[in-house]
């Protein structure tokens, strides 16, 4: 199982509770092509193949262009992905767990690399900021009535 780095600089957790069925906010998240028209910190993505591990996506996010790569893929309950960008090295996992009123999602990143040691305080809060407009953003996206 793969897992965020525990022992980078930057690590954040986040979780939220949606009011949907596992599938539709399953669906949502990894359909990465239609990340822009629902998260407003996705400018653009491009899954290049089938979603399974092993494949990239290239998406542009906050004025940097991301190539990420599915290291785990459990429909329904958890994906991976890790990329490197501008010395960031960032490994993200998110689980999806249904319940009596929904689905609870969680997310988890982590950040490394030189970039990172040098402003680790102010990363964090980029990157918690992130996290908690996306999960955000797919709780409005996956509430929406069909």
């Amino acid at each position: 199982m793969h897992t965020i780095d525990t022992t980078a600089p930057v690590v954040v957790g986040l979780t939220t509770q949606i009011d949907a069925p596992l599938a539709t906010v399953w669906s949502v998240h990894t359909d990465v092509e239609a990340w822009p028209s629902w998260n407003t910190g996705v400018d653009q993505a491009r899954l290049d193949g089938p979603m399974a591990v092993g494949t990239s996506f290239t998406w542009l996010t906050h004025g940097m262009s991301i190539t990420s790569t599915v290291r785990e893929l459990v429909p329904g309950w958890r994906i991976v992905w890790d990329g490197t960008v501008q010395g960031i090295v960032g490994i993200h996992v998110w689980t999806f767990e249904r319940t009596d009123d929904g689905v609870v999602v969680r997310t988890e990143e982590s950040w490394s690399g030189a970039p990172v040691d040098a402003a680790a305080d102010e990363l964090a809060t980029a990157l918690r900021t992130s996290l908690q407009s996306w999960l955000d953003c797919l709780k409005a996206r996956a509430e929406q009535p069909a």
